[in-house]
């Protein structure tokens, strides 16, 4: 079947929820990562991290850090798994929509053409494999951080020890970031499934989507500890 023969089935409330998700993934990453004077939890994370690694040189005993490091990794580790997983269930439904068509006459929607649900699944399954690459991305620089801080000598006046151990810090944060990102992609592709509920349903969900992380990284009571140096 010719998916542009389900054009008409879509209207302008669908194409502006589409816009919604485009400039709101796009719009939020910016203004978490460039907030202005009002630093994100993102940012203020990135001074920690810093400061982490200024306190690496100091310790003798670095099992804690590699403690610390292991941890994130198989977070990345973890939620890479299950984007794959999630992209390989949302390719499942593209290849099979006859589930869908239950639910949609169950909620009294009608019956739709495949094609329909196969355009509504692809902003998922594009922003579900986002997700993953940041995650194996981030993974893979949380592991060149952890070789970088192994080449940290362990005498602190050593003159190479603080310049490798701020390397070190600057790798941490970029895959903190890449983390993050494949995070935010995982929150618009659950918010993009709304939009098998109808068109309102997508951006009522994009608008909660960004209330979400706006709140997150500028409103928390996380960041008003970061913030406060509590």
């Amino acid at each position: 079947m010719d998916p542009l023969a389900s054009l008409p089935h879509l209207s302008l409330v669908d194409a502006a929820g589409l816009l919604l998700l485009l400039l709101g993934y796009w719009g939020i990453g910016w203004r978490i990562e460039h907030p202005g004077r009002r630093p994100s939890v993102t940012v203020l994370m990135a001074e920690h991290r810093r400061e982490w690694m200024r306190e690496f040189v100091q310790r003798g005993n670095r099992i804690f850090d590699a403690t610390i490091m292991g941890s994130l990794r198989q977070g990345t580790s973890f939620f890479a798994s299950t984007c794959l997983l999630a992209v390989g269930g949302v390719l499942a439904l593209i290849g099979n929509t006859e589930p869908l068509q239950g639910v949609a006459e169950g909620l009294g929607q009608g019956r739709q053409p495949a094609v329909l649900w196969q355009i509504k699944l692809l902003p998922v399954a594009l922003l579900l494999t986002h997700a993953f690459l940041k995650f194996v991305w981030a993974h893979r620089i949380f592991g060149y951080c952890s070789v970088l801080m192994a080449s940290v000598p362990n005498a602190a006046d050593d003159a190479r020890a603080l310049p490798r151990a701020m390397q070190a810090a600057e790798l941490n944060i970029r895959a903190a970031w890449n983390f993050n990102r494949g995070l935010r992609a995982m929150y618009f592709s659950l918010g993009a499934l709304a939009w098998l509920l109808g068109s309102w349903a997508l951006v009522v969900a994009m608008v909660a989507v960004l209330w979400l992380l706006w709140s997150r990284e500028f409103a928390s009571v996380p960041r008003a500890v970061l913030a406060n140096g509590v």
